[in-house]
C-alpha cells in the first residue's frame, strides 16, 4: 500500500513563511513527477508546482518568484517553501505522485490527504 503524508500546514501571518512536507512510503520502486496543488474554498483545485524525478520544476504564475518546491529523492519526499504569503494563497495544498511500485510499467497518481494553509491579514 503506497500513501502521501503532507505536513506543515497551519495559520501563517501575511508575509510570513511556511514549509511543506508530503513523504511517500508503502511499496515504492521509483517516484517520477512530484507535485503540490490547491484548492481554495468554492473553487476548482489549482496547480502550484512540479518537480520531475530529475529536478526539474514549474511554478504557476502566481507563485513564481515566492514558492520553491523541491526534494529528497531518498526520503521519497517533497517540499514546498512558501514565502511571502498572501491571503490568497489560503487553500487546502495537496500534494500529487505518479509512483511506479515495480521496475516494470507505468506509474499511476496517487494523492496525499491535504494540509490547510491559512493565511491571515
Amino acid at each position: 500500500q503506497v500513501q502521501l503524508v503532507e505536513s506543515g500546514g497551519g495559520l501563517v501571518p501575511a508575509g510570513g513563511s511556511r514549509r511543506l512536507s508530503c513523504a511517500g512510503s508503502g511499496r515504492i520502486f521509483r517516484i517520477n513527477d512530484m507535485g503540490w496543488y490547491r484548492q481554495a474554498p468554492g473553487k476548482q483545485r489549482e496547480l502550484v508546482a512540479t518537480i520531475t524525478n530529475g529536478g526539474s520544476t514549474n511554478y504557476a504564475d502566481s507563485v513564481k518568484g515566492r514558492f520553491t518546491i523541491s526534494r529528497d529523492n531518498a526520503k521519497n519526499t517533497a517540499y514546498l517553501q512558501m514565502n511571502s504569503l498572501k491571503p490568497e494563497d489560503t487553500a487546502v495544498y495537496y500534494c500529487n505522485a505518479n509512483i511506479r511500485i515495480t521496475n516494470w510499467g507505468l506509474g499511476r497518481d496517487y494523492w496525499g490527504q491535504g494540509t490547510q494553509v491559512t493565511v491571515s491579514t
